[in-house]
């Protein structure tokens, strides 16, 4: 009788993948992964609740964005992830303007935000929903104000939460960060994330020919 060889997890087929989210450097973080995906912009209201918090809110915008985008597919798996920085309990928003920013690092200095970056996987085909939280602690070192301005005027944050980018020239203001993955800061989790896929049966990396 011929044997009937029982493929291993890493020989199963690759699944559409849809990225709900637009943002340049989810997609970069994804691909780290080595999965073929498409992207689709989730349109949601991201207003707050008056009664939720910071990491509750994550955690509800991270499901709808996940949700809204699962109604378009059928047999696909929906990566969806929302974050926030929170500073003495308050979320902080975008600067926008140079004056705005300079009263944000100096807050800042020598302190501690946090950031919570929701993660919501669902597989359409099966029907089933993942979640997880990355929460992340980003330590300031004291900043006086001739490195503030130094920073704020090559790096330019004004469309940031926080006014910094810790993808960029940013870490420089970092005295250490308090992480599960690196790559959360950024915006996406991908230990858990890799972690959810184990849990569908995809042991990640496929195999290249899957």
């Amino acid at each position: 009788m011929q044997h009937v060889h029982n493929p291993s997890n890493n020989q199963l087929k690759k699944p559409r993948i849809i990225l709900g989210s637009t943002s340049k450097f989810r997609k970069q973080l994804l691909t780290k992964l080595n999965l073929s995906f498409e992207q689709a912009a989730p349109n949601i209201d991201e207003t707050p609740l008056a009664t939720e918090t910071p990491k509750e809110m994550v955690a509800r915008l991270s499901l709808e964005k996940a949700k809204v985008i699962a109604t378009q597919y059928s047999n696909a798996i929906i990566i969806a992830s929302d974050q926030t920085a929170v500073f003495n309990n308050q979320p902080i928003g975008k600067p926008h303007t140079v004056a705005n920013a300079v009263k944000q690092l100096s807050q800042f200095s020598g302190q501690t935000i946090t950031f919570y970056t929701g993660l919501v996987v669902i597989n359409t085909a099966t029907q089933q929903t993942y979640q997880a939280m990355d929460i992340t602690k980003v330590h300031f070192r004291p900043l006086s104000e001739t490195v503030i301005q130094n920073y704020i005027d090559i790096e330019q944050p004004l469309s940031c939460a926080g006014s910094f980018k810790s993808e960029g020239l940013g870490i420089t203001l970092f005295k250490g960060i308090e992480s599960n993955d690196p790559n959360a800061l950024i915006g996406l989790p991908l230990i858990e994330l890799t972690n959810i896929f184990y849990q569908m049966g995809y042991s990640l990396p496929l195999a290249e020919n899957a």
